[in-house]
């Protein structure tokens, strides 16, 4: 009884929406050719935009713990994301190499990722009233880790899984929501019939049904979403009729239940898929012959277009005017302040990620990183818009997002259509930014060379920076106006109806018969009231701009052709870095699970993020990496390498190669301000052996980097993050020294204080042989070598300083005699600059 119910149920929907969709099919078809013809469009574009820039490539890997319901138990499972954000899992790394068949497949659309189970609880709990689980229970689970990561959906089977950190979940979370976040965009805006057919379809249908406003399950692919369209009025009535009949514990009949409504759902889906698609397919049939009608009588299209809405403006335009004079234009500015600040937080944090990442290509530059090096750089940047964990903070920023006190005046179910819509938008605008700069600096290379790269950077990202602004002004304010749309829009049409549909049909006779396919008084009734308020909506966005509000220009600062030859490079397609400026290519390419790699099958396969931790090993082979597929590490593990790459270092101090670069790098640092002495260089002069007990500057260098060396191999074996660098071995070196000659020099200061003190004594007493004795031993210490520099003079080349003008009372200044003069040398100065 229950499956014939829910079949006649399915197929009343389907019938009632395809009959909506042929007459928008042919609408859409209309304002499509209509546009086509007369041409228009908003402002272009100042950033490129690259077609397909996932092609090819895989976008993260790893490994973590999936809970099977076969048999209630943990397993380890590897999971791999293709550029399609399709979740597979395989039984373990090996089977992914090989190219076997994934284990599970999950599309995400319309799921919630969640992280913890009380989370969970509440949702299961809501699903199913009357069968309430107690606060902390787990449903029918007990989770292996303390970090548990879920993919909730109100129809579908549930996920779970878990790992073994917190910062790996926080990690597994982005992807998992990155995840989400694409399959949920799921209707194609290059389908300029379809897609704008399809979404007035469920408009109108979900109206006649009396839901208005926003829907958050309009999520996926066509038949998915037709599914949860279905699915919204019958899960209801399953849960009614089955969950009394429920038998068993708590825990057992929400676990039956679940199992239920997937198997319900998996039909429906199945049902929803096969009809939709003989609906599309129909209705592209009569495309070829609608469209040579329209072409043919579109004036006169136009023209009886115009003259209906004029007669229906006349009824529904006071009646809309004073709704939105009372209960609407109030709000606006709220609704707008509400939306742009935590969307312009969200861009500027896009602009504020895309310049960190120029300012490490800059700084490899100035490093003298090599092309190797800029080529991976160049590599990660390119897709920087699709690594889920450094884009985490943007759209972090926008899920700050709150309409409360709005939505229910205004019938908006969450935020969330509004949130997960600027996300995609931040993201295209990040890729946009990435793209134009590859290009920008592909075509500097190409003009001016590889020399002076630092400035051909700089130059290529202030010019970007400056069209992402202009750009994200634009896009926001489009967005702006489109969520304001759709938060009024369902609210006014929702109060006129009552009054003004049952007086719409008698509008249909003014229509002729043969433009009646494109021409329905349902939609001119709601273009009627969009005029209405439109205007209303385009002054509040444009005073936000004039105010310069959030970063947002006016439109006629942005210049609509600006850059023209930029656009040339707009056809262009993705520069290979790696192969551009990492030598040879490597030899054939990777198929891993049976996909090719796309373009012409040059470009190596690339990981996007791989989900790992540093330092943490995981006994599960968690986060591993592809073989043959380049990394593009995350940030923490690109803070270690930095540290060396900033100071030009070695990796490894103790090898031979190692110890000439820590040479020549401390030899410019010694000849600055530990120069050798007057008689050292005049024997290096005349070809002569260096004197006696006079330390050379290449003495000194040897030192150091034997010192270095020796301390590295005294260092135990610890994990690359925890050793100690070069930088840090040198400081602790001069350290050491400084503080051997401070104890020195007091020493010394203290034996002349006494000397001083007691010839003073001695000449107070006529004691003139005491005053002998002092004055030799005072003469026998000064003749002695002096102690070492405060710094590491025992390996500079100074000579013993002169006291010559001095107070024997004073402690002796550190002079260098470079060029037959004295200097005073600062050890604090020289402390800074070795340092």
């Amino acid at each position: 009884f229950i499956m014939i119910n829910h079949l006649v149920h399915e197929m009343d929907v389907m019938k009632e929406f395809s009959d909506v969709y042929e007459q928008q099919y042919a609408v859409a078809l209309f304002n499509t050719v209509r546009y086509e013809i007369e041409g228009g469009g908003g402002t272009q574009s100042q950033l490129l935009h690259r077609k397909d820039p996932l092609a090819g490539r895989f976008i993260f890997s790893g490994s973590l713990f999936q809970y099977l319901e076969e048999n209630r138990k943990w397993r380890n499972r590897f999971v791999s994301v293709p550029n399609s954000y399709i979740i597979s899992l395989y039984e373990s790394k090996t089977a992914h190499e090989r190219g076997l068949h994934p284990k599970m497949t999950i599309n995400c659309a319309g799921y919630k990722a969640l992280t913890s189970m009380e989370e969970y609880m509440e949702l299961i709990n809501a699903s199913l009233p009357g069968i309430t689980a107690k606060v902390g229970n787990n449903p029918f689970i007990k989770c292996a880790t303390e970090f548990p990561l879920i993919l909730w959906h109100p129809y579908a089977r549930h996920h779970y899984f878990c790992v073994m950190t917190e910062k790996e979940q926080k990690k597994w979370h982005a992807v998992l929501q990155d995840c989400v976040r694409h399959t949920n965009n799921g209707l194609p805006e290059e389908s300029t019939v379809q897609t704008p057919a399809f979404t007035d379809a469920l408009r109108l249908h979900r109206q006649a049904k009396g839901h208005y406003g926003t829907w958050d399950m309009m999520c996926g692919q066509p038949p998915q979403i037709l599914a949860n369209l279905v699915m919204e009025t019958l899960h209801p009535e399953l849960r009614n009729v089955i969950g009394p009949r429920l038998k068993g514990k708590m825990q057992q009949k929400q676990r039956n239940w679940m199992l239920i409504s997937d198997a319900v759902y998996k039909q429906v889906l199945t049902q929803t898929t096969g009809q939709y698609d003989a609906l599309a397919e129909a209705c592209e049939a009569q495309r070829v012959s609608l469209d040579a009608r329209l072409r043919t009588d579109m004036d006169q299209i136009i023209t009886s277009k115009e003259h209906v809405n004029n007669k229906i403006r006349a009824l529904v335009l006071p009646k809309a005017e004073q709704l939105l004079r009372n209960s609407v234009q109030p709000y606006i500015s709220s609704i707008l302040e509400a939306l742009m600040e935590p969307t312009s937080r969200g861009f500027s944090e896009v602009r504020e990620v895309f310049f960190r990442e120029l300012v490490e290509i800059s700084k490899n530059s100035l490093n003298g990183g090599g092309k190797e090096k800029l080529g991976e750089h160049m590599e990660r940047l390119s897709m920087l818009a699709f690594h889920p964990v450094k884009m985490q903070s943007s759209y972090e920023k926008v899920e700050q997002l709150n309409l409360e006190g709005l939505q229910q005046r205004f019938d908006v179910s969450s935020p969330s259509v509004f949130v997960s819509r600027a996300q995609i938008l931040m993201r295209e605008q990040m890729d946009n930014a990435v793209y134009t700069f590859e290009q920008l600096l592909q075509q500097s290379l190409e003009a001016q060379g590889e020399e002076d790269m630092c400035k051909n950077i700089q130059r290529c990202q202030d010019r970007v920076l400056k069209k992402y602004d202009y750009d994200s002004s634009t896009v926001r304010k489009k967005f702006f106006r489109e969520a304001l749309l759709q938060i009024i829009i369902p609210y006014m049409l929702q109060q006129l109806s009552p009054t003004c549909s049952p007086e719409l049909p008698r509008f249909k006779e003014l229509i002729f018969e043969d433009f009646s396919r494109f021409l329905l008084v349902e939609n001119l009734f709601e273009e009627v009231v969009l005029q209405s308020v439109s205007k209303d909506i385009m002054m509040a966005v444009k005073e936000a701009a004039v105010q310069r509000r959030h970063n947002l220009y006016r439109d006629s600062i942005i210049l609509t052709n600006s850059d023209p030859n930029l656009h040339l490079l707009g056809e262009n397609p993705s520069v290979d870095w790696a192969t551009k400026f990492g030598g040879d290519e490597l030899e054939g390419s990777v198929n891993v699970g049976g996909i090719e790699g796309g373009g012409s099958g040059k470009r190596r396969r690339q990981v996007v993020s791989m989900i790992q931790l540093d330092g943490v090993p995981l006994p599960y082979e968690s986060c591993l990496e592809v073989p043959g597929v380049e990394l593009i590490p995350e940030e923490d593990a690109e803070m270690s390498e930095g540290l060396e790459e900033d100071m030009g270092l070695p990796e490894d101090p103790k090898s031979p190669d190692s110890v000439n670069e820590i040479r020549d790098l401390i030899n410019p640092v010694v000849e600055m301000v530990l120069p050798v002495s007057e008689e050292s260089q005049s024997d290096a002069t005349n070809g002569t052996e260096p004197t006696t007990g006079i330390v050379t500057m290449e003495d000194g260098v040897h030192e150091v980097v034997t010192h270095v060396t020796t301390v590295v191999d005294d260092v135990p074996s610890k994990s690359p993050r925890e050793k100690s660098s070069p930088q840090t071995i040198l400081q602790q070196l001069i350290g050491s020294k400084k503080q051997e000659a401070e104890k020195v020099e007091h020493q010394q200061e203290a034996a002349i204080k006494n000397a001083i003190e007691e010839i003073e004594i001695a000449v107070q007493e006529d004691d003139s042989e005491r005053i002998a004795e002092v004055s030799a031993t005072n003469s026998d210490y000064e003749s002695s070598p002096k102690p070492p520099l405060a710094t590491d003079s025992s390996y500079s080349g100074f000579q013993s300083p002169t006291n010559e003008g001095l107070d024997e009372g004073e402690p002796q200044p550190i002079t260098n005699s470079l060029n037959g003069e004295d200097k005073i040398i600062d050890p604090v100065e020289v402390e800074v600059l070795l340092a």
